[in-house]
């Protein structure tokens, strides 16, 4: 059982697919062509944002906000000691310093109140990440940022589509960063990614920070980059994108598929799901002891399962020159000692989370002996 199938979901769209790509190859236009510009009309439009540029990868999203608040050497940025390494390294990349922060031990999102302790004069900005597909606490993540005049980067690379109190996610900050990586809720056949932003201003800097900071072929008028979503992507991904809704809410079905089948297992922690908020299910993700043991045995009956993620940002070998030690930061520690991610798609079926829920009791079981 794999952790993923994207063939299964291929299969339903094949001939859309085809199509969409047959008119890229026939139009010959492969860069920044009519489907970069309507995806991102696309996308602003079900995000709720006023305009979304395009870009190379989630990544790069990352870095193009961070560039466009004008964060670089000497900025502090606060991120969540439990994400993607992307996080944090797209603020070191730009010289400024990720400060990080520990998590909640429900959600495993930002702790707001452990990242408030962080703030200093230097602090920049502040980015919040929608782990697994659940929103972090955008109300008490936006007081945050209003009390001490920071800018809120989201990222979105799990979650596009879930929602804080019904509104989506990237229209909460001062810009949004969603990654179309294959495995994504909305993913591409390929890498890419997009920047949303509570500004249409702010969206034209970044459309030509993107492009070598022009605007204007051959006429660059600030210190760009290179990083612009492919046309054949943006094409693939507009089909897909017309079945994000209907994907998610099929995610959440498997998801409630997986909690009715281990209820009342006590060795298995499943994922809390705020009231507030509505869950993509990027993952489903629980939490078990002797972790690795389970994981073995579950290779054993051939169910994929992934670790997302082994070791905290905050202990990172790139980031040990900051000063962090084992201890620092518990929860995020902890949890990256016990997280197991299971297969999750839209296309699993009821006997499908059967056999999974049955071999991972077994599993726990056995460990436990």
């Amino acid at each position: 059982m794999p952790i993923l199938d994207l063939k299964a979901q291929y299969d339903g769209l094949r001939e859309e697919i085809a199509v969409a790509i047959s008119g890229v190859l026939e139009s010959q236009h492969f860069i920044l062509g009519p489907n970069v510009s309507a995806l991102e009309r696309e996308i602003a439009a079900f995000c709720g944002t006023p305009s979304a540029i395009g870009a190379a990868s989630g990544t790069d999203a990352l870095i193009l906000a961070l560039r466009a608040a004008h964060v670089g050497p000497g900025d502090e940025v606060i991120v969540p000691a439990f994400s993607f390494i992307a996080t944090a390294d797209a603020v070191s990349i730009l010289g400024a310093r990720p400060v990080f922060s520990d998590v909640d031990p429900d959600t495993l999102n930002l702790n707001v109140a452990h990242a408030a302790s962080l703030v200093t004069p230097r602090t920049k900005a502040i980015i919040p990440v929608h782990l697994y597909g659940q929103p972090a606490d955008m109300d008490a993540v936006m007081a945050l940022a209003m009390r001490h005049n920071l800018l809120v980067i989201e990222d979105c690379a799990q979650g596009l589509g879930a929602r804080w109190r019904g509104t989506r996610v990237c229209a909460f900050g001062d810009y949004g960063c969603i990654s179309f990586f294959p495995s994504k809720n909305l993913g591409a056949y390929g890498d890419g990614g997009m920047v949303t932003t509570s500004n249409e201003e702010d969206g034209r800097h970044i459309a030509a920070l993107r492009s070598h900071g022009s605007t204007q072929k051959y006429h660059s008028d600030i210190q760009g980059m290179n990083s612009r979503l492919d046309e054949l992507q943006a094409a693939i991904l507009r089909v897909k994108l017309r079945k994000l809704e209907e994907w998610n809410e099929a995610r959440r079905q498997v998801a409630a598929m997986y909690r009715a089948a281990l209820a009342g297992q006590e060795r298995i922690q499943l994922p809390y799901e705020r009231p507030e908020a509505t869950h993509v299910y990027h993952q489903f993700t629980v939490r078990i002891e002797n972790r690795d043991a389970v994981q073995r045995q579950l290779a054993e009956a051939c169910i994929q399962s992934i670790v997302y993620y082994p070791i905290p940002l905050h202990l990172q070998n790139m980031f040990q020159d900051l000063g962090y030690r084992q201890g620092d930061l518990p929860v995020a520690e902890r949890a990256s000692s016990e997280v197991l991610s299971l297969p999750m798609y839209p296309e699993l079926t009821l006997s499908d989370i059967d056999y999974i829920t049955a071999k991972l009791i077994e599993a726990v079981s056995l460990v436990a002996v």
